[in-house]
C-alpha cells in the first residue's frame, strides 16, 4: 500500500537549466526551471558558465518550488537529484546541494539517471494523459542521446538501439547552424518546416543495420547541399528556407520512424512512448500520433513541459525509488557518463 504522504523535492542540473520540483506521491505540485540565456551568444552551452549559473540559481529555484507547492522543508520525505549523465560541473552543483540538504533535514537521498527520468516522466499523474503499461518501447531523443529502449518495469530497461555517432538533437541544431539560424536552432527548423514542402529537397537516409541510428552522414550531406546551391544562388537559403527546413525535418522523422517500426516488428510491442528535448518537435509528435490509426499502435506523448530538462521527471523516479527503498549514502558521486 502506497504512503499517501510522500513529498519528494527533486533537483535537476545536468546541463544549462537549473530546475526544482515538489511532488506529492506521483502528482506534481510545482515544477520550476531557470533557463541560462547567456549561452545563446556562444552558439552552444559553455560548461564553465553553466556551472556558475547553477550556483547562482539553485537556492532561489528550490525556494520558489517549495513556495509554489506550499510545502515546508520539514514535510519532505526525500531529496532526489540527477546523478548523470550530463556536464560534470553542472551535475556537481546539484549533487552537492542535494547531499547537504538531505543531511540537514535527515531525509533519504535518491540518485536518478537523467535518461531514465525522460522515460518515466510518462508516469506523472497528469489529467488527460494516459500512462503506458509494461512492457513498452521508449524513443528517447535529445541533444545528446538517441535511443530505443525496451522498458520492462520501472527499474528494468534495456537499450535495443542507439546512435553510433551524433544524436538527433545535434543533427537539428547543426543543420540550423549551417542555415545561419541562431542557437538553439532545432525549434526554429520545426517552426519554418510548418510552412514548407517536406519533399522539396530529398536527402538520402543513412543505411545502418538493426535498430541503431547515425546522423553524421546526414549532417554532411546537408552541408554539401547548401554549399553547392549557394554557389549557384547566393540567396538560396533565404528564398527556400521553409522548404529546406521541412525537407530536413521530414528526413529525420523518417529515420526515426523506420527504426521504431522495425523495433515493433522485432519485439511485438505496440506501445510507444517518446521523451527528451527533441520530443517537443511538432512534426515528430504528429507523425507518432498518426501511427495509432495507421498501424494500431498506442502512443504516449508527454506534456510539453516534461519534454525538456525539468525536475518533475526526476521527482517521479525519486517517488518510485522511495517506494522501493532505493536510497544513497553521502558517498554517492556525480557521473558525466553513467551506466544506463
Amino acid at each position: 500500500m502506497q504512503n499517501p504522504e510522500v513529498f519528494i523535492l527533486a533537483i535537476e542540473s545536468s546541463c544549462d537549466d537549473t530546475a526544482a520540483a515538489v511532488l506529492h506521491n506521483d502528482k506534481v505540485l510545482s515544477n520550476v526551471v531557470a533557463n541560462q540565456l547567456i549561452h545563446n551568444q556562444y552558439g552552444g552551452v559553455v560548461p564553465e558558465l553553466a556551472s556558475r549559473a547553477h550556483q547562482q540559481n539553485i537556492v532561489p529555484v528550490i525556494d520558489a518550488a517549495l513556495r509554489k507547492a506550499n510545502v515546508q522543508k520539514e514535510q519532505l520525505s526525500a531529496i532526489a537529484f540527477t546523478q548523470g549523465p550530463g556536464l560534470m560541473g553542472s551535475l556537481l552543483v546539484g549533487t552537492s546541494f542535494s547531499k547537504s540538504l538531505s543531511l540537514a533535514l535527515n531525509v533519504p537521498l535518491i540518485a536518478v539517471n537523467h535518461m531514465h527520468a525522460h522515460i518515466l516522466a510518462h508516469f506523472i499523474d497528469e489529467e488527460g494523459y494516459d500512462k503506458p503499461e509494461f512492457p513498452f518501447l521508449a524513443l528517447t531523443i535529445s541533444g545528446g542521446h538517441t535511443q530505443i529502449v525496451k522498458v520492462n518495469s520501472f527499474f528494468d530497461m534495456e537499450i535495443i538501439g542507439e546512435t553510433t555517432d551524433d544524436a538527433v538533437g545535434e543533427a537539428f541544431d547543426k543543420s540550423a547552424k549551417i542555415l545561419g539560424l541562431p542557437y538553439p536552432g532545432g525549434p526554429l527548423i520545426d517552426k519554418y518546416a510548418k510552412e514548407g514542402n517536406p519533399k522539396a529537397f530529398p536527402f538520402t537516409k543513412p543505411k545502418v543495420p538493426g535498430l541503431d541510428f547515425s546522423f553524421s552522414g546526414l549532417k554532411t550531406a546537408i552541408l554539401y547541399f547548401i554549399q553547392k546551391n549557394k554557389q549557384q544562388n547566393p540567396n538560396f537559403i533565404e528564398e527556400n528556407l521553409n522548404d529546406i527546413c521541412a525537407s530536413i525535418q521530414h528526413t529525420i522523422i523518417e529515420i526515426l520512424m523506420d527504426k521504431i517500426k522495425l523495433a515493433v516488428k522485432e519485439t511485438g510491442i505496440t506501445q510507444i512512448a517518446i521523451g527528451g528535448g527533441v520530443s517537443a518537435n511538432s512534426g515528430i509528435r504528429s507523425t507518432l500520433k498518426e501511427t495509432e490509426s495507421k498501424y494500431g499502435w498506442k502512443t504516449f506523448i508527454p506534456k510539453f513541459e516534461y519534454t525538456t530538462d525539468n525536475a518533475a521527471m526526476i521527482g517521479i523516479v525519486g517517488y518510485q525509488k522511495y517506494l522501493s527503498n532505493r536510497f544513497e549514502t553521502s558517498a554517492v558521486v556525480s557521473k558525466a557518463r553513467i551506466e544506463f
